[in-house]
């Protein structure tokens, strides 16, 4: 089942957001911070669902809220701080549609889009299949660009 993507929206965060937002981090990162040595407590994952608070927009599709994407300006690029969709939701193409409205926001400030994934995160096969590339890695992540020019 693939999404339509004329279902899927983008609403800023709120702070009453935050339980959802550390609950969402939790689901779909434990996991592969586990997998890197990583253990994290509830406080940690709140602290990190606070940074670049302001750049954090709700990803709804249908009225329901399904992931969060981060997005900023680093190093000359857009750079995607944090994505994560609910389990449930994933391989619906959400991935993919969001990726879309993430690149033509690049293009249309002519820079290359960014980000990074950890080394065993399956996501790295939907950055792979949407046109990025691992430009270098280090003992825990990937750091990927997709570059639009």
């Amino acid at each position: 089942m693939q999404t339509d993507k004329s279902k899927i929206h983008f609403k800023k965060a709120s702070y009453s957001d935050v339980g959802f937002l550390t609950y969402l981090r939790k689901v779909t990162m434990d996991e592969h911070l586990f997998k890197a040595g990583i253990k994290m407590s509830d406080e940690q994952h709140t602290s990190r669902v606070f940074e670049f608070f302001e750049e954090s927009f709700l990803i709804q599709v249908n009225g329901h809220t399904v992931g969060v994407i981060k997005l900023g300006i680093e190093n000359a690029a857009l750079h995607i701080r944090q994505f994560q969709i609910l389990p449930n939701y994933q391989n619906h193409g959400i991935g993919k549609s969001v990726l879309e409205v993430c690149k033509k926001k690049a293009r249309e400030k002519g820079i290359s889009l960014t980000l990074n994934v950890l080394l065993e995160n399956p996501a790295k096969d939907l950055y792979l299949k949407n046109g990025f590339e691992i430009e270098t890695t280090d003992k825990l992540q990937h750091f990927m660009r997709c570059s639009l020019l």
